[in-house]
């Protein structure tokens, strides 16, 4: 149902801390005119748990409008499964494709609850549902056997898998076949999960390059699989920025160098100051300074 690389899109704020829609609607321009599949609206990258669920309404139909007939999916990121299912049904009533759903980031629930809060959420928006595994993140593995489990509903169609174990997506694929759209959601992993079998990429570095994403997602699905290495080991600094607890930050500071943006956040995050700005500066620097030629695919 879904391939190929989804932008997990930064949500952009005015001065004074409202949305700018404006500007989304240019950042989610560059990222179809690149190539991308999709759009990913209000996930961890786009400070979802900071909005409002109106924000999240708003930012949603901003995306449906650059995205024209791609799809767009709203990520449910609620602490509680009311909430989580409320903003479900509102994204349904929206028009969205599908959800990206996240166990509760505050409760860490286990696996009985786990699979109950997922179906909830489903059963909501009855929409096809991405199931988000980012253990790391928020301390809820959702298992392959949870997996499985959920795979009797036609509503949950695809994973992305964020274990930060590329063993896993060897596992999902041996245990459930072709069940499941399998995407990787860890940037530098991407290179190595596209090797074993997932066929999309819930990208976040893409929204300051969209076009070096998608030549190794393209050039990869061709076979082209050293033309893909090379871009990938040029780009392995910058995917390194998404691998961590400033991630928003990084990645909004390196749009700022490279789609002349800025990188205003929501409290409590402020943008990088001091040292920290001072190193992930560099490697943005560093990288654009020696960015590659692009093949054509």
């Amino acid at each position: 149902m879904w391939t190929g690389v989804f932008p997990a899109v930064t949500t952009k704020f005015t001065a004074d801390d409202r949305l700018d829609h404006a500007e989304m609607e240019r950042c989610f321009g560059l990222q179809m005119e690149a190539g991308c599949d999709g759009i990913i609206v209000c996930g961890s990258l786009g400070e979802g748990p900071m909005l409002s669920h109106d924000e999240k309404i708003e930012v949603l139909k901003t995306a449906q409008k650059v995205a024209g007939k791609k799809p767009v999916l709203l990520t449910v990121n609620e602490a509680g499964t009311r909430e989580a299912a409320s903003i479900a049904r509102r994204a349904a009533k929206e028009g969205a494709n599908g959800l990206m759903v996240v166990p509760s980031p505050i409760y860490h629930t286990n696996a009985e609850e786990t699979v109950a809060a997922l179906r909830a959420v489903a059963e909501a928006g009855d929409l096809p549902v991405m199931i988000y595994s980012n253990r790391l993140a928020y301390r809820v593995d959702v298992t392959v056997d949870q997996m499985e489990e959920l795979a009797s509903d036609k509503r949950f169609v695809a994973i992305k898998e964020s274990s930060d174990d590329i063993r896993r997506s060897t596992e999902i694929i041996n245990r459930l076949g072709s069940r499941y759209d399998l995407f990787t959601g860890v940037d530098n992993l991407a290179f190595e999960a596209l090797s074993v079998g997932a066929i999309g990429w819930v990208a976040g570095l893409v929204t300051a390059f969209p076009r070096e994403t998608v030549a190794i997602y393209q050039l990869m699905k061709q076979g082209r699989r050293e033309e893909a290495l090379a871009i990938y080991r040029w780009f392995r600094p910058l995917l390194d920025l998404d691998v961590s607890t400033y991630l928003v930050q990084n990645i909004k500071l390196a749009e700022v160098f490279a789609i002349q943006t800025n990188d205003r956040v929501r409290m409590p995050r402020q943008p990088l100051s001091g040292s920290r700005r001072k190193t992930v500066e560099k490697i943005i620097k560093d990288a654009l300074a020696v960015r590659p030629t692009l093949p054509k695919f």
